[in-house]
């Protein structure tokens, strides 16, 4: 039922034995999914026990092993007795409904924290993800510092850019894209099954969010002062909804969502309206210039942070692209003026977590993420290129 990868010893089949006796050294018949049946040989059996693993000579029934030794096997295959095998139920592994593409990081500031920067570094990684990650997939695109990662959903591949960046990986991330697949000549988008776990006074709040991201609902059930509200939703609705729920119900809403089917596309859903800010200099962010500019919309950087051109320092207020230069510093005169001593109050930066980050960004960023950082920037740094792009 799962699979563990060791550099020593390979690959590391787990799963509970139904019925028997599994002992070191024993032949066994592995049966595919697909019924062809390959004789083995198993090497070491491990229990667990906490979150360790033991090392036994045999296992009884009921328990839950690892088995070292076998070649080539999958989730759903059945270690069989070796002269008579019989095959157990297969189970099905959810495909992946979302795709993020993966890219070297080439912004000004790459290196500077990471250990792991080239793309060989990053292909590495991701190939030996492959080997214990069941939903992953991974594919190469015409340009050799580009990869194509798919998964379950936006939590799933955070987590796997989370460990690389703590491994001291740099890459940069473009926007989730939900996987669409034709069917019968219609086009049609994987639809999953939400659970929303939330107080009963914001219930309505939360159908109302489900409601305009084209989520229908399927089912309520009170418990005690808490709603269990149940719906349909497209995969693309639940990218950013997480975070708009736990603000709205001021953090009490649980959440949990699973694939379903492929159905029709529902139409369009409402995306992020406010344009971005984006840095015209290289250079560090003046306080002067950061209070002079608050007006524009709401910024991301600290007094003083190092910034790049073409880095997303911002939230616009209204909804197109703006430029801005936050490295000015103010013009000084011997002469005194009226406004000359202003205190600057500067409004507090918003930080993004790597989730919010991901969900945050258009289809011409990238989250930046290095070891100690988590930046945005567009795609194309320089505005000549971007107009011209566009």
């Amino acid at each position: 039922t799962s699979l563990d990868y060791s550099s020593f010893t390979g690959r590391i089949a787990i799963g509970r034995l139904q019925r028997g006796l599994l002992k070191e050294g024993q032949q066994i018949t592995l049966v595919k999914r697909n019924g062809t049946q390959v004789k083995s040989k198993i090497k070491e059996l491990y229990t667990f026990e906490g979150l360790g693993r033991i090392k036994v000579d045999q296992v009884a029934t009921g328990d839950i092993c690892a088995v070292v030794g076998l070649e080539g096997f999958e989730i759903g295959d059945t270690i069989a007795d070796f002269e008579a095998p019989q095959a157990l139920k297969t189970i099905a592994i959810d495909e992946p409904t979302m795709s993020m593409l993966f890219t070297i990081n080439d912004s000004p500031f790459f290196g500077q924290d990471g250990k792991y920067v080239t793309s060989r570094h990053i292909k590495e990684r991701l190939e030996k993800e492959l080997e214990k990650n069941l939903a992953l997939r991974v594919e190469e695109t015409d340009s050799a510092d580009k990869f194509m990662v798919f998964g379950r959903g936006v939590l799933h591949l955070s987590v796997l850019i989370e460990t690389m960046r703590r491994e001291g990986y740099e890459v940069q991330i473009g926007q989730p894209q939900v996987i669409i697949k034709e069917i019968d000549g219609v086009k049609c988008e994987p639809v999953e099954h939400l659970t929303i776990d939330l107080p009963e006074e914001v219930s309505g709040k939360a159908v109302e969010m489900v409601a305009i991201r084209k989520g229908e609902m399927i089912g309520m059930e009170s418990k005690g002062d808490r709603m269990i509200c149940e719906f349909q939703i497209p995969s693309r609705g639940i990218i950013g909804l997480r975070n708009q729920l736990l603000t709205a119900t001021a953090g009490e809403a649980i959440m949990a969502h699973r694939f379903l089917e492929y159905q029709p596309m529902k139409g369009d859903i409402p995306q992020r309206q406010n344009g971005s800010l984006v840095s015209m200099e290289n250079g560090k962010a003046i306080p002067y210039s950061i209070d002079k500019l608050q007006e524009r919309g709401r910024f991301f950087i600290d007094p003083g942070e190092d910034i790049y051109e073409g880095q997303v320092i911002g939230e616009n207020s209204r909804g197109d692209d703006m430029t801005i230069n936050v490295t000015k510093t103010k013009k000084l005169s011997n002469v005194r003026s009226a406004g000359a001593d202003d205190k600057a109050k500067i409004v507090p930066a918003i930080k993004f977590s790597l989730e919010e980050a991901l969900e945050y960004i258009q289809k011409d960023e990238y989250v930046e993420v290095t070891p100690k950082y988590i930046r945005l920037r567009k795609i194309y740094l320089k505005e000549v290129d971007r107009k011209r792009n566009k």
